[in-house]
């Protein structure tokens, strides 16, 4: 190749004209990669920093509920929903505030925040938790077929149990007997029926005078003592 013929004198004149050249464009790429890697760790530390302090505010909100302070706990569940919108804690938020609309006795403002949960969160379990306190608002207001279609989905299995509970609610305030009693006994037949209190579902079925069926793991100890000699 011609560089080899070159003597050191016009080598180190070679490599001098290439670093002119070219050191505009290794400079730049110098800073820009520089730039990337310091912006890219501030944007790091700004999101843990306003995840550090959407948890400290849940937190606050978390314990102004349990002191009972409706008025702090509407304050910090309306900035968390301000301005941390795209966090989780902001569908916690917005529970929140229903549930405060519910116990104030104003049933109607607690449906908007539930059905936007219900429809736009993207926490499974969230949707279907907001789904089931709906259905009890609704069928409150008198609006038991409104509740029914809130939970017209299929049922989800770790959900089944209130699923269940809550349309035998629906149907009883409809005055169908039958189907109050089939749901609640489906309630009670739940594989995971820790959502629930059995007691109170067996006084209700009894209320519309039947007979609660005992859960399959009880028959089935049942039929074992049974058969024993």
């Amino acid at each position: 190749m011609a560089e080899e013929y070159l003597t050191d004198d016009e080598q180190l004149e070679a490599v001098k004209h290439l670093i002119v050249e070219y050191a505009p464009w290794l400079i730049g790429g110098l800073v820009v990669g520089l730039g990337l890697f310091f912006g890219i760790r501030y944007y790091q530390g700004h999101v843990n920093d306003r995840a550090f302090a959407a948890a400290a505010q849940f937190s606050a909100m978390t314990a102004a509920l349990q002191a009972n302070d409706k008025t702090k706990s509407r304050q910090l569940a309306d900035g968390l929903i301000k301005d941390y919108a795209s966090s989780p804690y902001a569908d916690q938020a917005t529970l929140t505030l229903a549930r405060l609309d519910v116990d104030d006795g104003q049933l109607d403002k607690a449906v908007a925040p539930l059905t936007r949960i219900m429809t736009d969160s993207k926490d499974s379990e969230l949707r279907h938790i907001a789904g089931l306190r709906l259905a009890r608002v609704l069928i409150d207001l008198g609006k038991s077929d409104e509740a029914l279609k809130t939970l017209s989905d299929p049922i989800p299995a770790a959900f089944a149990a209130p699923y269940h509970e809550v349309r035998g609610d629906a149907y009883r305030a409809k005055k169908d007997v039958p189907d109050a009693i089939k749901e609640y006994q489906a309630a009670l037949g739940a594989g995971d029926a820790s959502g629930i209190d059995a007691s109170l579902l067996e006084l209700k079925i009894q209320d519309l005078g039947a007979v609660p069926a005992a859960p399959a793991s009880a028959l089935s100890l049942d039929t074992l003592n049974k058969a024993k000699p």
